[in-house]
């Protein structure tokens, strides 16, 4: 064919008639694919009328359906990227599919078909057909781009979430018009994943369960089949035993309820309505993105767990911010309750049997009054523990972090402006919900979490944004940002990767204050000139330290004082003075 002759249509892009057609699930498996320039009509051709158009449409696909080895032969280019770069030294095979193997696949699907009509399950098996045999100068191979689908590439993500089921086929068990299909399951877990789950499940076997072991094993996160259960044991709500479990459950749960009809009908009393009214203002305010949470159910329910929390605990009542703690549990419980596949954000919880609506609240109450327990100095009056731990968070920054130390206090930022939230609201302001409670699973797990181990992961937190941080020169914007800190792209990697912080930092910190407990020991000792130890009684902890560290023997001053005031169990090595 000449230079000049005009190309056919069909050539100009493919060998074969047509152009590939991709969707949401089906995206193209190449960049070349996407990227591939449509074909472009010469606009310089003159209209003509109808019949002469049609006549040369003719001429220029008449070869178009042609069968033949040319023409159904698949230009497969594949780039050398060892050549230096060079795009023009691509190499280009001429591949044949072979007609007997096209025969054999069109049979298959037919007959495979044929053998489906007659059942309302459809089982899509990516092994169930063979693909298209490509003989290649005269070898047999398998083709990657001939007839494979989005299920064949695990690294290609579908843009659209799918629905995966592994029912066996039953008929029976199928209602009129349902077409159940099964797909070979795409998303495989991780070794870790897997192991993470046989250890659960070796623990839960256990008719006693070791809690020590399950702190260990839970403290990287828990399996969400175990988290519901793993949370009551870590509680103490749950009794590790499993012959004790079913009546102290019920005692509990009937305990609770047993609250609500003595005390909720009081909220309408002068005493106790200004505490029903701030607890039913806050609870709508409540994550108002998940419309699970502006259910009337949902908030009637927060509104008796929290209302009845605040009269059996006077000396804190209710303050805002612990609508929120009761979240986590709340989640967490109904999940028992929930199909895997449903989005626990859009379940309409009033579809749920009312005997099960009422164990959900029931355990939230107890989980949260445990939590409460650790904290409950947070929410007394002037919230004494919120403001101590905010001034350690602030000593804690200004060791490990300098430089944003210095830039928060340069431009006249206070701790308290930002980190009162964090420790009021145990940073669920700060973090998505499935964020959070990954979070929990390791505070549950670690021996006073939420109230010190907390702290450290407020830290870890603040410098993990230090660089943005420092890059806001003025008041208002560092302050915007602490408040609208970007992690609602977060996953329960960012949280594992948060707590291994945190966990390092509250290490180095312990290991810190030892050592200057022993320089400020043998600084005293070197004072007194002899092999005991002389502080004063305002040391307790200091006294502590020297006798678990220390062979000597304490000089205390003030030793009728230390008597009376003594924290400790024993009095070993202290002598008067």
């Amino acid at each position: 064919m000449s230079s000049n002759t005009q190309p056919t249509l069909w050539k100009t892009d493919h060998t074969v008639p047509g152009r590939p057609v991709f969707g949401a699930q089906h995206p193209p498996l190449s960049s070349k694919t996407l990227n591939k320039k449509p074909i472009v009509m010469n606009s310089s051709i003159s209209k003509k009328n109808d019949q002469e158009k049609f006549h040369e449409y003719a001429i220029n696909t008449d070869d178009a359906w042609e069968i033949d080895d040319r023409t159904m032969s698949l230009k497969l280019i594949e780039t050398d990227n060892n050549n230096n770069g060079n795009d023009d030294d691509n190499q280009t095979q001429l591949l044949n599919i072979s007609k007997q193997a096209v025969d054999e696949v069109a049979s298959r699907v037919i007959q495979e078909h044929k053998s489906k009509s007659q059942s309302n399950k459809v089982t899509l098996d990516a092994s169930a057909v063979r693909r298209p045999v490509i003989t290649a100068n005269a070898s047999s191979t398998t083709c990657p781009g001939i007839g494979r689908r989005i299920g064949d590439y695990p690294n290609i993500k579908p843009l659209v979430p799918i629905r995966y089921t592994n029912t066996t086929a039953n008929n029976n068990s199928n209602s009129f018009g349902t077409i159940n299909i099964t797909r070979p399951n795409l998303i495989t877990k991780s070794d870790i994943d897997i192991q993470k789950e046989n250890k659960f499940k070796q623990i839960f076997e256990q008719s006693n369960i070791d809690l020590n072991e399950l702190r260990k094993a839970s403290w990287n996160g828990i399996p969400k089949q175990y988290r519901a259960q793993a949370w009551k044991l870590l509680c103490g709500y749950l009794p590790s035993k499993v012959e004790r479990r079913e009546d102290t459950l019920t005692r509990k749960r009937d305990e609770y309820w047993s609250y609500v009809s003595q005390y909720y009908h009081t909220r309408s009393e002068s005493e106790h309505q200004d505490t029903f009214r701030q607890i039913h203002i806050d609870i709508p305010r409540m994550n108002p993105l998940m419309p699970i949470f502006q259910q009337t159910v949902v908030q009637e329910l927060f509104e008796r767990i929290l209302f009845i929390w605040a009269i059996r605990h006077p000396a804190s009542g209710y303050v805002q911010g612990i609508n929120d703690l009761v979240t986590p549990f709340f989640v967490v419980f109904l999940s028992e309750f929930i199909e895997n596949d449903v989005e626990i954000e859009n379940f309409d919880i009033s579809s749920l049997p009312e005997t099960n609506r009422k164990i959900v609240e029931a355990d939230s109450y107890w989980a949260t009054s445990h939590l409460l327990e650790g904290i409950q100095d947070n929410y007394t009056f002037a919230q004494p523990g919120i403001q101590y731990k905010v001034r350690t968070l602030e000593e804690l920054v200004k060791r490990i972090d300098e430089p944003l130390y210095r830039h928060l206090k340069n431009q006249h930022i206070e701790f308290l402006q930002f980190a009162f939230r964090w420790m009021n609201n145990l940073l669920m302001r700060e973090l998505p919900v499935r964020c959070t409670i990954r979070l929990w699973d390791t505070y549950l797990s670690e021996q006073n979490g939420f109230s010190q181990f907390h702290l450290y992961i407020c830290a870890s937190f603040l410098v993990r944004f230090s660089k943005d941080l420092l890059r806001e020169k003025d008041f208002q914007g560092i302050l915007l940002l602490l408040q609208n800190l970007p992690t609602h792209s977060w996953t329960s990697n960012d949280i594992s990767i948060l707590t291994a912080e945190a966990y390092q930092l509250k290490v180095i910190y312990t290991m810190s204050t030892i050592a200057n407990k022993q320089k400020l020991v043998e600084q005293l000792r070197a004072e007194a000139n002899i092999e005991r130890v002389k502080v004063s009684i305002v040391c307790k902890d200091l006294i502590k330290f020297c006798q678990d560290h220390e062979s000597g023997d304490v000089l205390v001053r003030g030793w009728a004082g230390f008597a009376r005031e003594n924290p400790f169990k024993e009095k070993q090595g202290c002598v008067t003075l």
